[in-house]
């Protein structure tokens, strides 16, 4: 495993970086996500789902430190300002509107980039701290908790998970519960992860929406596989399908409703299920071997 120095240059770590995605929500991302990581014991759990994190329902982590996140937003100082409209032209959002006498900036459509201050020609752009969100640390036993908190009403979640897997650690393994679908937040938190475990479901929703994270997930040229959840109801396309293109199905939960009950209470499964602690371990190990090939 490799990952990119600030230099540039490729260093070995040996850590796993796990990302659990889904192509859809309510498949049982966060609960395959919760239980790999307890069940490993020492290592990291970083909720990127930061329009709605709950790894911390099951988790109850002790939270220890909180650092906010900014997005930089231009600033026009219009007395250096000629209005020549180079900012807007070169803003791929329509962040800026550049009237003749003024230039309006539209906070919410800018990304932050920097491109317009750059681009400049009389150095009339600064840029301001917009706050966007939170991220919180802390301990739940053996596991480092880590989540991101997107401000209510804010309509950009990346820079948030940005914060949040700069915090990944080259020491332990990493398991990041990944937003559901297949938009701009799901790319950021998957990319770079060394695996992407799929959850899905034996139904018609589950297996279309699996083919949608599977097609995002192989252009960002991470290896996947698939846990197969409520594995008992539905139908046999879904794993059909995983046949056909060659993706190991992991593991299989099937629909049990002490599972839900624990679900319902907090509780993760390998705690309410002790069965269930060696199979995730199993799992790990898998996927461990399948990164190593």
């Amino acid at each position: 495993m490799q990952q990119a120095n600030e230099a540039g240059l490729f260093c070995t770590r040996w850590n796993l970086v796990i990302s659990v995605a889904s192509g859809k929500g309510g498949t049982g991302k966060t609960t395959v996500a919760v239980n790999l990581a307890l069940s490993i014991g020492k290592c990291q759990f970083l909720d990127c789902d930061v329009e709605e994190p709950n790894g911390n329902v099951f988790l109850k982590p002790e939270i220890l430190s909180t650092q906010k996140v900014y997005k930089p937003i231009p600033k026009i100082d219009e007395k250096k300002c000629t209005f020549c409209g180079k900012c807007a032209h070169a803003c791929a959002y329509n962040a800026l509107a550049v009237l003749r006498d003024k230039v309006i900036v539209f906070p919410e459509l800018c990304h932050g980039c920097g491109l317009c201050a750059w681009v400049c020609p009389e150095e009339a752009i600064a840029e301001e701290k917009q706050p966007l969100g939170v991220v919180e640390t802390g301990l739940s036993g053996d596991v480092e908790f880590v989540q991101g908190k997107l401000n209510i009403g804010e309509p950009m979640a990346v820079p948030v998970i940005r914060a949040v897997k700069r915090k990944i650690s080259v020491k332990m393994d990493a398991i990041l519960d990944v937003p559901p679908g297949t938009s701009c937040p799901v790319v950021q938190s998957v990319k770079d992860t060394d695996f992407c475990l799929l959850v899905t479901e034996p139904t018609p929703f589950g297996l279309h929406d699996l083919k949608l994270a599977v097609e995002t997930v192989r252009k960002l040229g991470i290896r996947i596989g698939v846990v197969l959840n409520r594995s008992d109801i539905g139908d046999s396309k879904t794993e059909s399908y995983c046949a056909t293109e060659n993706i190991p199905i992991l593991m299989r939960i099937p629909a049990d409703r002490r599972i839900a009950e624990a679900y319902s209470r907090g509780v993760p499964v390998i705690e309410a299920l002790l069965e269930y602690r060696s199979r995730f371990q199993k799992l790990f190990q898998d996927i461990r071997t399948i990164v190593a090939q």
